[in-house]
């Protein structure tokens, strides 16, 4: 029976992804196409839009979305949402609303219907929504829907978009569905109505026509009437070419047991003209298009479930359906493999066969096909049968027999060949596959426009051997194919035939072929040298890397001396001037400068093209070729150097000597300088200057000018350091250029390089200076005001008797500097009036601070007196003026109080230090006139001074807290004496609030909180306008909390200004925890509070002090019951909670009638388990509050008091609590009465069925799971019934577990851990039934019976081993060491090679017939290898039929080698003859060996005469020594065959096969073996034999040996036919040279006939005379096999060359002593020397004959 032609399969479960089943139904779960699955679900109180991406392993993306429908684009991430009439389309990729809709009416059905448009239909039409711009839906005209009542299912478009169809069901009569399809054209705005339940379109390709046509596919059902299945095409002209494709409606068999049953979806299969149709039941129809016929139902439901969304499938070719609420999605698809079986064995409809098998290419027909064709032969109709064989499905028929039968056919008259007419037909279908390709190509040889135009139609396969056929007959049509057919190496050898060498890189790397350029480029330079150059640059040149090696095309190139061609190629190859192609360039600079091309050479040096090639070599060829500058840049070594300066003299420009220096090392520079000058000092002083300056940085200044003064030349060190001192920064170049200048008398320069260089040594040039004493001093004023010489300057010109020029020093040059002049003219005694003189001419430039500074250093600052007097007076304000006019006036004590109060320019810092040793309270004046920036030195003095009053009166004035913090800081030893001043003297003088209040701050900043304290009472206790002060207060209580505790109680009773509330927190506080004073300010406040409010708070406070910082809660409920306000009580409560008093807490939390912290009593309450309390106070909450952790917990309370009606009395009435979340509580803590009534009222049997397990009501915990139909919970059931026994029920949750696959094992595990596998095995032989038994089941039981039945396996193997897990089934029957079980199930799993290696391996489960089923199958050879060697140790009888069952897939040369190792090679005799016709060398030799061990002769020439193939030299010397003569004849016949001439002719000799010998020598060809035989059978005197071998080897016989054998033998009669037979060839030849000849001139006709003479002459002497053989006129045969035959045609000159026999073109003549040669052969002539021509020379004798030279 065939298998079912339908592949099922479940891709998905969707609850699995977690996805609400309550979800996946019409509506809320959509599949536009196969790409994604969207459903909209809710989950409590989140609604959510989950996508399942089917393209990405099953992806789900979860977005809270409150959507009620969703769908999404079928090819693009494009997601359409709808929630009541509002539509949105978002694009998901870009994150992007694309569009948004507000509909008039309700959508009733909504899908897209292309990529860019969604139908939307309503009650009251259909309208078509692009999503593309911005345009509102369109309505399509006249298009109405189906009244109320019906639901629409289904809405289609046809491929051409021009058709709908709107598909709607309604409830009927009697229970029966009605369907409504309203069918609309587009075009014509109108629509037909029909009655059915489903329809779709298709585009199918009709037979004989063009055009595809649009296809209208529906089911019609009619009231009491069957249904029937519609084809018909729509939107077409019944008048146009091919008419209108309509088929007979065609009737539905809907199932005996599902008589109502409709179609809820109908799908065209994309590319195979295939429907599928799936009814409401589960059952699937296939319906082939183009005959309307039923392929297939399938007999039970696919799904127990109605499949309510359909969607193609193109990678499968099928369809995807998803199930409603079990969510399942399956895939339908057609079973190539079976389907043609299908309705070939159950349909027996052979047409549909073949015509499905034909338009999908599906295996299966092959029968079919071959006896249709024969048919279509037999019939006469060869244009059918060509056009079968075409359209054959996998080409089944596109075999080389039946092109072989087609070309048998006999061509009519006027029809065209058979066989052109199938390769024809064959073009019309397709393209030819390579061996039709190859004989279309033979056939049509010659035609090469013809071949061209099927090739560039794609209508040949190329490959190698097409290639082949094509080239001797278009090279370009043979390259074409080579290039589609992957064969490089001739396509490239193509490109070098076409000359298009720029095509074979780039195609070589297109193809990935490395080709041998080395060896290309070896052929192409020979003939196309330029071609050569530009090939070897592009595989140089390659982008991906070199294809050759430079230095091999370089060698490939000189090998043949192409010069040009090289030096083209390394200029182009190494542009790039890598270092490592520095070798190839020296070599091409060799090339070119021995080549005598020195300009070429000097033109790329000049340009620097290269910079790694081997400089010496290039220095020497350069010398060679006399560019003696480019060799003198090359050398490095300085004797190489000095040498080429040498030698090239004038060639050598000063320019470039110049740019030469530059390049050399230091060293080889200087040393050269200094040759050139010791040389000839003048002569080259010029250019050694011009080197030295420029190339200064490199040698360096010092060297140089080392050298200049060893040779002494300051002129040349003048000019060389002139050129560089202005950008020098070396101190020598500036100090030698002045020195220099300074001998040559250059003063100028000496003056302005000292007065604007910065670089050189100012000391060094200073000595200089003043040891050359030039004339004019200014150098070194310069240089001395420049860096601070002023000392030494003054010095030296005051000694020098130079005052002129100090005075024009300080009054022009620097005036800044006066103060040092002046000082060092003190120093030297100079005249104070000289000195005052200067001072007063300088004025107010000379700077001041510094002249006091000098002259109070040296004790003369009445000196500056006047002068400074004079600038006071001209209303000088400097301050170093007035410092130095006070510093005199305090010295001579000219009234300083008055200067330092109101002179107002000097600096109180400078006049304060000089005042403090002279007079204190002076200091402190001048301090108190910094204005604070002498605040430091201010205290300083006074503590040093005891002037604590003053100080404390400044600080008090001041108002400078960072000065109060300095002088009230705990290392001040004088803070005591300070404050007090401060307290008794200062404070009290002041009549400021703000001086008050800072004093205060600085105290409190110090932290001084006694002192403050005592400073506060003063101020607030004892009668001060500052004693009401609310901050004073405020902050001496708060100075009391700090530092003085005892006090605050005090302070409290006696102020009442102040922050009350404020300072009681403060006091409350952890760091003070003076919870008592907290307490009394409350209440003191609270009394005086004036409002509810105000008192309620302070109240509360107060409550809050007691309970949370006293812990008095004794106390607080006193004050509670007292004071009686709900904040209080509330407050207490709290504080009784946290004291874990819950009685308590709760009267007090009830009396307040506070809710606010239930969830804080909860905890309490639970945790000391106080439930009645927890009950009375819940019940007060919720009278109050509704949420659900107090209606949840108010549960659990009564659960945990046992007050179960109670609690079953609440949870029935309205509520908002948990009871899930409780009901689990309940249940994890043992109280499953409790939480039975719980998850009864909610329904969750799940943890229903757990709490009768744990009660052990088994009967009601399984009708429980029943309800739930939770896999979790019939596990769990299955697990507590198998442990107490009760298996009945155990296998009523067995069987919903194991029709799940994923549980299926975990079940197994459990009954075998507890030891029922019979149970076991009953519950699945009972799941075998099930609707949704899957593989697992068969498999898991099947497992089971190898471990525990093993005898029931075979039987259930047999019915079930297409639904079974087979590899793991295999593994199971393995370890069970069931072998026949195992094999059979290799067998059926079409692994028949597993099969045989099961049986080789344990040969208990061989069965020959079995195994040669098997063998013929198997795909791996190895196998048969391994079943020979099986066969041979087990069953070597039956090899025979073994081997030949196996022939055509052997490697015959394998198997022999295979049995010649076993020594079994007599066994397959038979088998070795049946392959001997594929004439294999193993093969034969092996029958050879058999055939010489069995003595069968006959048997062996047949096998060497008619298989060649084998190593004919090893048999023939295996058997040359046989005992047989035949077989010896055997070998020299071999030997003959491999011309091993003489050992055959020596065998037959030797066994007296005298015609074989002479046979062999004939075949031969060889001279020298005839000679042999012939003196062989002379010495034998054998003389018939003798006369033989002249007859037969006539031609290898030179005359004059036979002539002497038979003239010292006495053979003239035996040898006389045969020299009659050689004259009268020599008589012809003759003939034949006169009729060549006779245009020649008289000479060369007399030397002709003298020629002709001397043969008859010799002719006649010998008596020699006759025209024919008479061996063959009616003499005796003498031995002769065949007719004698001589040759008729003969080439001129042929003969025995050097003498012996006639030669036309060179020496020759008769003799009789000459070397053998064969008689009328093309052999080479050994050409002899001869006197010059023109003459005749010659005669008889032992060297030579006859003969002469034309």
């Amino acid at each position: 029976m065939a298998q079912h032609p339908i592949v099922l399969l479940e891709l998905l479960d969707l609850p699995a992804l977690g996805i609400n089943p309550e979800a996946v139904k019409f509506g809320s779960t959509t599949m536009e196409s196969d790409k994604f699955i969207v459903t909209c679900e809710t989950v409590g109180d989140q609604q959510n839009v989950v996508m399942v991406d089917l393209q990405a392993g099953n992806a789900v993306t979860r977005r809270p979305i409150s959507a009620e429908a969703a769908i999404m684009n079928p090819v693009s991430k494009v997601l359409a949402l709808r929630a009541g009439t509002q539509l949105q389309i978002f694009n998901l990729e870009l994150r992007a609303k694309m569009k948004s809709y507000q509909t008039p009416d309700p959508i009733i059905f909504w899908r897209w219907v292309t990529p860019n448009t969604i139908a939307l239909v309503t009650q009251n039409g259909v309208y078509h929504w692009s999503i593309e711009g911005d345009a509102p839906p369109v309505k399509l005209d006249k298009f109405d829907v189906f009244p109320e009542g019906t639901q629409v299912i289904s809405y289609k478009l046809s491929g051409d978009g021009k058709w709908a169809l709107l598909v709607g069901i309604s409830a009927g009569s009697n229970g029966v569905i009605d369907g409504r399809i309203h069918l609309y054209s587009i075009e014509k705005s109108r629509y037909q109505q029909l009655q059915g339940h489903a329809g779709c379109f298709a585009t199918i390709k009709v037979p004989g026509r063009t055009d595809p046509a649009q296809v209208l596919i529906f089911e019609e059902k009619k009231s009491e009437q069957p249904a029937k299945l519609f084809v018909m095409e729509v939107g077409r002209d019944k008048d146009a070419p091919g008419g209108v494709f309509r088929l007979q409606p065609q009737f539905i068999q809907f199932p005996a047991e599902a008589p109502n049953d409709f179609p809820v979806s109908m799908t065209s299969a994309p590319g195979q003209d295939i429907i599928f149709m799936i009814t409401r039941m589960g059952y699937l129809f296939l319906f082939d298009i183009h005959t309307g016929k039923t392929i297939y139902r399938t007999p039970n439901r696919i799904a127990k479930d109605t499949v309510f969304a359909t969607a193609t499938q193109d990678a499968s070719n099928g369809v995807l359906g998803i199930t409603a609420r079990s969510g399942k999605v399956l895939q339908m698809n057609i079973n190539e493999q079976t389907i043609v079986p299908y309705i070939v064995q159950v349909l027996r409809d052979n047409q549909l066969a073949i015509n499905i098998s034909r338009r999908l290419n599906l295996p299966g027909a092959r029968d079919l096909y071959v006896a249709e064709f024969n048919k279509l032969l037999a019939q006469g109709d060869t244009a059918g049968a060509a056009h079968l064989a075409a359209e054959s499905p996998q080409g089944i028929l596109r075999t080389q027999e039946t092109v072989d039968r087609f070309k048998q056919i006999p061509t009519i008259a006027g029809a065209p060949q058979p066989i052109f007419q199938y390769f024809s037909i064959l073009l019309e279908v397709g393209p030819l596959n390579k061996s039709e390709s190859l004989q279309l190509v033979e056939l049509a040889s010659g035609r090469t426009q013809l071949i061209e135009k099927w090739l560039t139609g794609d209508k040949l396969e190329a490959s190698e051997e097409l290639g082949d056929l094509l080239y001797p007959i278009d090279a370009n049509l043979a390259l074409s194919v080579y290039i589609r057919a992957n064969v490089p190496e001739k396509a490239i050898n193509c490109f070098l035939q076409r000359g298009e060498f720029d095509k074979i890189v780039a195609y070589a790397q297109k193809v990935g072929y490395r080709a041998d350029y080395t060896h290309l480029l070896q052929n192409l330079v020979r003939a196309h040298p330029q071609g050569a150059v530009d090939f070897a640059k592009r595989l140089v040149a390659n982008e991906q890397g070199p294809l050759i090696e430079t230095q091999a095309v370089v060698d490939i190139f000189m090998s043949l001396n192409r010069v040009q061609e090289t030096t083209a190629f390394l200029l182009e190859a190494l542009k790039a001037n890598k270092r490592e192609e520095g070798h190839l360039q020296t070599k091409l600079l060799e090339i070119i400068l021995l080549s005598g091309n020195p300009q070429f050479a000097e033109a790329i040096l000049q340009n620097e093209m290269f910079s790694h090639y081997d400089r010496p070599v290039v220095a020497k060829l350069c010398e060679q070729a006399g560019l003696f500058q480019r060799a003198l840049e090359h050398y490095t070594n300085l004797a190489d150097i000095k040498r080429i300066m040498a030698k090239g003299g004038a060639a050598l420009s000063p320019d470039f000597l110049l740019a030469f220096f530059g390049r050399l090392n230091k060293d080889t520079t200087l040393e050269c300088l200094n040759d050139l000058l010791g040389a000839n000092l003048r002569q080259n002083l010029q250019l050694v200057v011009q080197v030295a300056t420029k190339y200064s940085d490199q040698l360096g200044p010092e060297p140089l000018v080392k050298m200049f003064e060893k040779f002494k030349s300051f002129e040349g060190l003048y000019y060389y350091l002139s050129a560089i001192v202005n950008t020098s920064q070396e101190p020598l170049v500036h100090f030698k250029y002045i020195e220099a200048a300074a001998k040559l008398g250059q003063l100028k320069e000496v003056e302005r390089v000292c007065r604007d260089s910065t670089v050189y040594n100012p000391q060094e040039v200073k000595a200089f200076l003043m040891e050359a004493k030039l004339p004019d001093p200014k150098p070194l004023i310069y240089v001395c005001d420049r860096h601070g010489f002023i000392e030494e300057m003054t010095g030296y010109l005051y000694t020098n008797n130079l005052k002129k020029y100090i005075e024009v020093y300080v009054q022009k040059v620097s005036p800044a500097k006066t103060p040092q002049v002046v000082g060092k003219l003190l120093d030297l005694d100079c005249n104070e009036d000289f000195v005052r003189m200067l001072l007063q001419s300088i004025g107010i430039a000379c700077p001041v601070e510094e002249l006091v500074e000098q002259v109070e250093r040296r004790n003369r600052l009445r000196i500056a007196q006047p002068w400074l007097e004079s600038l006071v007076a001209t209303g000088n304000t400097e301050t170093a003026t007035h410092n130095a006019i006070g510093k005199i006036y305090i010295t001579l004590n000219r009234d300083p109080v008055n200067f330092l109060k109101n002179n107002q320019f000097y600096d109180p810092l400078v006049l304060g230090k000089f005042c403090e040793k002279l007079d204190p309270s002076l200091a402190f004046l001048a301090y108190c006139r910094g204005g604070g920036s002498c605040d430091d030195d201010l205290i300083r003095v006074t503590n040093e001074n005891g002037l604590f009053k003053d100080q404390a009166r400044y600080l008090i004035e001041k108002r400078d807290g960072e000065l109060w913090a300095k002088v009230l800081a705990e290392e001040n030893q004088h803070r005591r004496a300070l404050i007090d001043q401060v307290v008794q003297t200062a404070l009290p003088e002041t009549e400021t609030a703000e001086q008050v209040s800072e004093t205060v701050k600085a105290f409190m900043a110090a932290n001084l909180s006694v002192e403050l304290i005592e400073l506060l009472e003063r101020i607030v206790l004892h009668g001060s306008k500052f004693s009401n002060t609310r901050s004073l207060q405020n902050l001496l209580i708060l100075t009391a909390i700090k530092s003085e505790k005892e006090r605050v109680q005090d302070y409290i009773n006696r102020l009442d200004n102040f922050d009350g509330p404020e300072i009681a927190k403060i006091a409350a506080s952890e760091q003070y925890e003076l919870y008592e004073e907290a307490f009394a300010i409350y209440v003191k406040f609270a009394k005086a509070a004036k409002s509810a409010e105000e008192r309620g708070g302070l109240n509360r406070a107060a409550c809050e002090v007691l309970v949370d910082n006293l812990r008095a809660l004794d106390r607080a409920k006193a004050f509670a019951e007292r004071i009686n306000e709900p904040e209080v009580w509330s407050k207490l409560a709290k504080a009784q909670l946290d004291d874990d008093n819950v009685h308590e807490a709760v009267n007090s939390y009830i009396k307040a009638s506070d809710p606010a912290h239930y969830s804080d009593v909860i905890v309490v309450a639970q945790r000391y388990g106080a439930f009645g309390d927890l009950v009375r106070y819940l019940k007060m909450v919720r009278k109050q509050v509704k949420e659900p952790q107090v209606d949840t917990e108010y549960i659990y309370s009564l659960a945990k008091t046992s007050k179960l009606s109670e609690l079953e009395e609440f949870i029935a009435a309205p509520n908002v609590a948990n009871i899930q979340n409780i009901g689990e509580r309940l249940f994890e803590e043992g109280n499953y009465e409790a939480a039975k009534l719980l998850f009864n009222n909610i329904n969750n049997n799940s943890k229903l069925a757990l709490c009768y397990i744990n009660l052990n009501q088994y009967r009601e915990a399984v009708d429980a799971a029943q309800k739930a139909n939770s896999i979790s919970t019939w596990k769990e059931v299955n697990v507590a019934c198998v442990k107490v026994g009760e298996f009945r029920l155990a296998a009523t949750c067995g069987l919903h577990i194991i029709v799940h696959p994923d549980h299926l094992e975990e079940l197994i595990q459990h009954y075998e851990r507890t030891g029922h596998p019979a149970e076991l095995m009953q519950l699945l032989e009972q799941g075998l039934g099930l609707e949704g038994a899957h593989s697992g089941v068969f498999t898991e039981l099947g497992i089971l019976y190898s471990k525990y039945l093993p005898e029931k396996l075979m039987e259930h193997l047999k019915i079930f081993h297409n639904r079974m897990n087979v590899p793991k089934m295999l593994r199971a029957c393995e370890k069970a060491l069931l072998w026949d079980e195992t094999v059979y199930l290799y067998k059926e799993d079409g692994q028949p090679d597993n099969a045989v290696k099961t049986m080789i391996e344990h040969p208990v489960a061989f069965h020959h017939e079995l195994f040669l089923d098997c063998i013929q199958k198997a795909r791996n050879q190895e196998v048969y290898y391994r079943a020979i060697a099986f066969y041979l140790e087990q069953q070597p009888m039956l090899l025979e039929r073994l081997l030949s069952l196996l022939t055509p897939n052997l490697d015959h040369a394998r198997v022999v080698h295979q049995l010649r190792r076993a020594e079994n090679l007599p066994l397959v005799l038979p088998y070795l003859k049946s392959v001997q016709k594929e004439n294999i060398s193993v093969v034969n030799e092996a029958l050879n060996e058999l055939y010489i061990d069995d003595e069968d002769y006959a048997a062996l020439r047949d096998s060497i005469d008619s298989h060649d193939n084998f190593d004919q030299i090893a048999l023939a010397v295996k058997i040359e020594n046989h005992e047989l003569l035949e077989f010896r004849r055997l070998a020299a016949a071999l030997y003959r065959k491999n011309k091993r001439w003489a050992q055959s002719v020596s065998l037959s000799k030797a066994d007296k096969m005298y015609k074989d010998a002479i046979d062999t020598a004939a075949q031969s060809g060889e001279a020298d073996l005839v000679e042999d035989l012939l003196r062989f059978f002379v010495s034998v005197q054998d003389r018939e034999c003798f006369a033989a071998v002249l007859f037969t080897c006539y031609e290898l016989i030179r005359p004059d040996v036979a002539l002497e054998l038979a003239w010292r033998n006495n053979y003239y009669d035996f040898f006389m036919p045969y020299i009659i037979q050689y004259l009268r060839h020599a008589h012809e030849r003759i003939k034949a040279l006169e009729a060549r000849t006779a245009s020649l001139d008289v000479a060369h006709k007399e030397a002709e006939s003298s020629a002709a003479a001397a043969v008859g002459d010799a002719a006649v002497s010998l008596g020699l005379y006759g025209n024919h053989l008479m061996l063959t006129d009616g003499g005796p045969a003498l031995l002769a096999n065949e007719a004698f035959n001589p040759t008729t045609s003969y080439e001129i000159g042929g003969g025995g060359g050097g003498g012996g026999g006639y030669g036309a073109g060179g020496a020759g003549g008769f003799g009789m002593a000459l070397p053998p040669q064969g008689y009328g052969q093309q052999q080479q002539q050994q050409q002899v020397p001869y006197p010059p021509q023109g003459g005749f020379q010659g005669g008889f004798g032992p060297q030579g004959g006859y003969g002469g030279s034309w």
